[in-house]
């Protein structure tokens, strides 16, 4: 009896001791999961200087893609959240510590997962070996071994590095902006961050002799992180970060942030094809010119007097100098819209057309997935974009091949036409582009949208015009000099007027009167031909118009042109 005794009470014992320990594992539980109670405020944490995606403003505020997200997201959820940057690794040890609630934005690994809970990623991360210019391309992890490499301290790159043990001596700073500065002082051999930060900083420190020279880890997905135990939480910022995926409110945040940083260079070989081909094109156009000019300076020659065809040749010849500056502009201009060409058109249209229900169905039953390394739900609405992106640039191509052809065609000349003068002005702005470009870094176009037509030629007159600006161009010892174009209404004479100002070198009183002589330069050593302006000066007379010069040397040179509406002169 007492032996039975006995055992009952130590299974009381026993029972007891495992009701005790279940309670205080209980409490332990509770206590590290459960957030204290701030009165539904949320602490969320972040790095201070870590941008684009997050930092401290230059008012003192808390900026970035990530702090832009929370906001959204505790807009939409209804959360009231409050923002705590600073360093990392203070950071990290405040959140581990509980005393702030979440981080929102923590790159994934297997272990970080140990500790923390992730919610879906709302960004990739891509790291990048940056070193100063002249340093070998880093292939492998292994190519750091016995290098000083810079890594932030607590930041992902530390931990992964450790992990490798490829050998490295690593020195650990507070921020990307740390390494970086560090290394374009001159010491240690490599820095490891995050790519378009590194990019950002390299901008805004201006640090011009730093370039990435690897990308040693894959993508890394970044997101928002809570203490394991506090799912709870994590829920609502997936619910409200799913949210804003599926308006485009998040996308729209992404591409404020991200996208002009987010180049990916270009392939010089494709652009060298394409130029190839253009150059092809733009020499049969060129060709077709030469020999047209050539049959129509046989016909003139056989149908006009001696004074008529003495015009046309000096006409030709200003013609052919102006080609002359303009082609390598030309060739330039291209090459801008051409890089939007550089994936095959025909392609995408086809993919974009057979491929958009089927990815819409698999997106339907199996949820988002990559396309291209980027999300299906963001590249449905890229791909239209870049095909209407593509289809503009050859629109510009067309556009300025076919300036170039009008201003080069020849043919019987009348002045019966209805002129806009500020088209006129316009394309031959588009055609001296690269030349203006070239010339100064403050060119000022102002149009006068009351104009009237007047009566005249628009080739012609481009044909000034191109003159006016490239004079201009020539005059200016630096590109901070200025250009100032503009046009105006005289109601009181009847007459339209064209301003081309520059901030140049000026033009010596005893020339102004000279101008309009034939084959009179002051550019001869520079191939000047001196036929420019006094062709200019005979297609102004033509129109019954005045080209007047206002200039002094060392202050620049203002050329008037004025024409009347509806008064056109026969040539002499």
């Amino acid at each position: 009896m007492s032996r039975a005794i006995l055992r009952l009470c130590a299974m009381l014992s026993l029972l007891s001791l495992m009701l005790i320990g279940t309670v205080v594992a209980q409490a332990e539980t509770r206590t590290r999961t459960q957030l204290p109670d701030r009165g539904g405020l949320i602490l969320v944490a972040g790095d201070h200087n870590y941008p684009p995606y997050e930092f401290i403003n230059h008012e003192g505020a808390p900026d970035g893609y990530n702090t832009e997200l929370t906001r959204a997201i505790a807009e939409v959820m209804g959360m009231k959240v409050e923002f705590r940057l600073g360093s990392w690794a203070d950071m990290r040890q405040a959140f581990e510590a509980g005393e702030v609630d979440v981080l929102q934005g923590m790159s994934f690994s297997t272990d970080r997962a140990e500790h923390y809970a992730f919610s879906p990623p709302h960004a990739l991360i891509h790291q990048s070996i940056f070193a100063r210019k002249g340093a070998p391309e880093v292939a492998d992890l292994r190519d750091l071994k016995g290098k000083e490499v810079i890594v932030q301290k607590g930041g992902i790159m530390e931990e992964l590095m450790r992990k490798s043990d490829v050998g490295a001596q690593l020195v650990e700073v507070d921020t990307h902006a740390d390494a970086l500065r560090l290394l374009a002082s001159g010491q240690h051999d490599y820095a490891l961050v995050a790519n378009l930060p590194g990019l950002y900083l390299g901008r805004e420190l201006s640090l011009l002799n730093l370039v990435p020279v690897g990308k040693p880890y894959a993508t890394q997905r970044y997101g928002y992180a809570v203490m394991k135990g506090s799912e709870d939480l994590l829920a609502q910022f997936s619910e409200g970060l799913a949210i804003l995926k599926n308006t485009g409110r998040q996308q729209a945040i992404y591409d404020k942030w991200f996208g002009p940083l987010e180049s990916t260079g270009i392939p010089w070989k494709e652009v060298g094809k394409v130029a190839a081909a253009l150059s092809a094109l733009l020499l049969l156009v060129l060709g077709v010119i030469m020999v047209w000019n050539r049959m129509l300076t046989r016909e003139v020659s056989r149908r006009t007097q001696e004074l008529q065809l003495q015009q046309q040749k000096l006409v030709q010849a200003d013609k052919m100098t102006s080609l002359g500056i303009l082609v390598s502009g030309v060739a330039h201009e291209i090459n801008n819209p051409c890089s939007l060409l550089l994936m095959n058109l025909s392609m995408l249209k086809e993919v974009h057309r057979d491929s958009e229900e089927v990815y819409e169905e698999f997106f339907n039953q199996h949820g988002n997935f990559d396309l291209g390394r980027l999300p299906y739900t963001r590249m449905k609405d890229e791909i239209p974009r870049m095909l209407e992106n593509m289809s503009s640039g050859a629109q510009r191509i067309r556009r300025i091949v076919d300036d170039l052809r009008d201003f080069a065609r020849q043919g019987v000349v009348e002045l019966n036409e209805s002129v806009d003068l500020n088209e006129v002005v316009a394309a031959a702005i588009r055609l001296t582009d690269n030349s203006i470009h070239k010339a100064t870094d403050h060119f000022q176009v102002d149009y006068d949208r009351t104009l009237p037509r007047l009566k005249g030629n628009a080739q012609k007159l481009e044909q000034v015009v191109i003159n006016l600006i490239i004079n201009a161009c020539q005059a200016l010892s630096d590109n901070q000099n200025g250009i100032r174009i503009a046009t105006r209404y005289d109601a009181e004479s009847t007459r339209v007027i064209l301003i081309v100002e520059d901030q140049g070198c000026g033009i010596e009183r005893e020339n102004l009167s000279r101008l309009s002589d034939p084959f009179f330069t002051t550019k001869r050593e520079q191939g000047g031909m001196g036929l420019g302006l006094s062709v200019s000066y005979s297609i102004v007379r033509e129109h019954g118009g005045a080209l007047e010069y206002d200039s002094e040397p060392g202050r620049g040179t203002r050329a008037i042109l004025s024409i009347p509406v509806n008064s056109v002169v026969a040539a002499t």
